[in-house]
């Protein structure tokens, strides 16, 4: 008897744990997605996508730090500020200073150069289209 409702008990747990597994979510709940920025890639004048790669960096420029003049005609970026304040010098715009949550759009027609002149470090997330 003893035996008996032990492998009762063993028989009864095992339905447990496949009573408890669960199905993977089909819908969304408590999820809110907001579109930043975006631009058409087909209008950026790149026809070798095959040669790319997407990456996603993050960098952080030190107070006084400076990011040098730079274009981006073969390597359109999004940068997102995660922390701090950059200022952007922009070729043929405004300067421009970027705060927390904010995008800098960075299409292959942009040339431009960067500094924080903050006294805490700004940290940025950074994806673009790479040419290796």
């Amino acid at each position: 008897m003893r035996k008996s409702a032990f492998a009762s008990i063993l028989v009864f747990l095992a339905g447990l744990g496949t009573a408890v597994a669960q199905q993977p979510p089909m819908e969304n709940k408590g999820l809110k997605i907001e579109l930043l920025s975006s631009y058409a890639l087909g209008k950026q004048g790149l026809d070798d996508f095959a040669q790319r790669q997407f990456r996603i960096r993050q960098q952080t420029l030190e107070p006084g730090g400076v990011a040098g003049f730079h274009s981006h005609k073969e390597r359109p970026a999004f940068t997102y500020v995660l922390k701090g304040s950059l200022t952007e010098h922009r070729k043929g715009g405004p300067d421009r200073i970027y705060k927390p949550g904010e995008v800098l759009v960075e299409t292959t027609d942009v040339e431009h150069w960067a500094e924080n002149t903050t006294a805490e470090p700004v940290v940025l997330i950074s994806a673009d289209l790479f040419k290796e």
